[in-house]
């Protein structure tokens, strides 16, 4: 059967425009449809806008610290619509960019909602209401995740982590709901950018899948800053006021505030796909089942990024993406992507960064775990004047001195980490930490000096 198509993807964001491209520059009849916008969620709403605002918000703490540096500052002030205009400006950059370098590939790019309507043939509603039956020999489907909705009464009022990057106004009181890195991403933001803000998650700690000593190091120092932090606490409903809104708490507490902002996870954008219906798995949650190769139950479809529910970051989408491009159109036995050492970093503040196992997970592996840490005043804030402090830590396997994690909590974290996630891939030792040569005076150096190792 001759298809229009040799690929079809659905979804042009940093998973799917990857493959469409790279399979499409080697010759192949590649399309694309998009019903958002290009780049995805990392681009439009996600990675990109959130470090903008974390940019953003970082200016008041320099504006503080600058007299202990002998600068003199005169009174500033901060204007949430310039920050937003100016964000928006370059997210509409990226989308060229992207569409771009789907053109130059050679893809076709449809901007439209497109389903599965038979094995090899799919629906594309377009933007401008024409409706499109196209087919192909193989189908990617990369349409990311979305954020997942409250159900309380009263939360249809409530942001969640899309609305945040087009609200019209900067709120004075701000209520977020979650745990977990977007949650606290936004928390900090919003208390740098000058708002009040109160975070109130479920559970009895923050950031759950990180280490314990990091999370109780970023909890302590997030509340030092000035951001309400509240544990346990769970959100009963909201009830609109002339004022705001007031958020009825667990404990019989109610806050009254001007928006709430929900970032309580992310669910596989699968729905109205048609993937069922053509035999294609989903779990519990939705998201799309695939063996080590990203095939699904049906053999010529295939899914990749934050659909799959695995390791939900952008440079792994876009690194499953390239080894797909391969195995199509590589005779021999398929390859797949190594997940161990990807870094990931929370763009609080401070920040945190880890690579390898936590302290917790090695335990499970290992039969004896050394831990090296160290906290301390980072050099910039003694004149600063900023109580901040960093926080460090180093997992060790005993058997074989090798390294099985580094976590950073403080500030150019995320910057220090991805050296040591290209140790950590080569198999670094302790000693050979040990070994290296410090750069002084940074804080990275302390990563290569620490000595003793935590008692058991």
């Amino acid at each position: 059967m001759a298809y229009d198509y040799d690929l079809f993807t659905i979804g042009a964001g940093s998973g799917g425009v990857r493959a469409s491209r790279l399979l499409a520059a080697q010759g192949l009849r590649v399309a694309v449809a998009e019903e958002r916008f290009l780049g995805g969620t990392c681009v439009n709403v996600g990675c990109v806008p959130k470090k903008l605002f974390v940019y953003a918000s970082k200016v008041s703490e320099e504006l503080a610290q600058a007299a202990g540096f002998g600068w003199t500052v005169g009174e500033g002030s901060f204007d949430w619509a310039t920050l937003v205009r100016n964000k928006d400006a370059e997210i509409a950059r990226l989308n060229q960019v992207y569409g771009r370098v789907l053109h130059a590939s050679g893809c076709e790019v449809l901007r439209g909602r497109a389903r599965l309507v038979g094995p090899h043939e799919l629906e594309v509603t377009l933007a401008d209401g024409e409706v499109r039956r196209v087919t192909a020999a193989k189908i990617l489907v990369a349409t990311g995740g979305t954020p997942r909705r409250p159900t309380e009464r009263g939360t249809e009022r409530a942001w969640i982590s899309d609305d945040v990057f087009y609200a019209e106004r900067r709120p004075e009181r701000l209520l977020v709901v979650g745990g977990g890195y977007i949650a606290l991403e936004m928390a900090c933001v919003f208390h740098g950018l000058g708002s009040q803000v109160t975070l109130a998650a479920r559970g009895a700690h923050l950031l759950r899948g990180f280490d314990d000593d990091v999370r109780a190091f970023v909890l302590e120092e997030v509340r030092k800053r000035g951001v309400d932090v509240r544990l346990n606490t769970k959100v009963e409903c909201i009830e609109p006021t002339d004022g705001g809104q007031v958020a009825m708490l667990s404990h019989e507490e109610s806050l009254e505030v001007d928006e709430v902002l929900y970032a309580i996870g992310r669910d596989p954008n699968t729905r109205g796909l048609g993937l069922e219906e053509v035999g294609v798995q989903l779990n519990e949650r939705g998201a799309v089942v695939v063996d080590a190769h990203y095939k699904t139950t049906v053999d010529h479809i295939f899914a990749l990024g934050d659909v799959t529910d695995r390791l939900n970051l952008t440079p792994v989408a876009i690194e499953e993406a390239i080894v797909l491009a391969r195995n199509l159109t590589t005779d021999g036995p398929p390859g797949a992507l190594d997940y161990d050492h990807v870094p990931t970093a929370v763009f609080s503040q401070p920040p945190v960064a880890c690579v390898g196992l936590t302290e917790a997970q090695a335990r499970e592996r290992a039969d004896e775990v050394h831990v090296y840490t160290s906290e301390f005043r980072p050099m910039k804030n003694t004149l600063g004047g900023s109580a901040g402090r960093t926080f460090m830590k180093i997992v060790v396997d005993a058997a074989s001195d090798r390294v099985l994690g580094v976590h950073i909590a403080g500030d150019d974290g995320p910057e220090i980490i991805q050296g040591f996630a290209v140790a950590l891939k080569c198999g670094a030792t302790k000693a050979q930490l040990d070994a290296t040569v410090g750069l002084h005076p940074t804080a990275a150096e302390e990563l290569v000096t620490m000595r003793e190792r935590r008692p058991d």
